[in-house]
């Protein structure tokens, strides 16, 4: 996860009905953009945030990521999904069927 200062991160909500949190980021305490990060939250508090795979940093409008870009959950999730492990399993349940006609 990459980061600079004046990028948002957005802290999903754990169940359903929780909004998440949403936060700018003023400093960073990790080498080259890395976690973690000071960030100051919407509802007024400041607080240092290790993020975790539940966090997604945005970048503002206008101005591109530097260094690797972050990425979000739907971005990785959706790449897992794409993979050979899907595959996998569809191929086992095709050779399961047969065995069992």
């Amino acid at each position: 996860m990459q980061a600079v200062v004046g990028d948002r991160l957005h802290v999903h909500g754990r169940g359903v009905g929780d909004p998440g949190k949403i936060g700018e980021i003023v400093e960073i305490h990790g080498k080259e953009g890395a976690p973690p990060y000071l960030v100051k939250f919407t509802d007024g508090h400041t607080g240092l945030v290790f993020p975790g795979p539940d966090a997604v940093v945005e970048h503002p409008a206008g101005r591109k990521a530097t260094g690797s870009p972050a990425r979000s959950r739907a971005g990785s999730g959706a790449e897992r999904g794409s993979g050979s492990g899907s595959k996998r399993g569809t191929g086992t349940r095709q050779s399961s069927r047969r065995g069992k006609r």
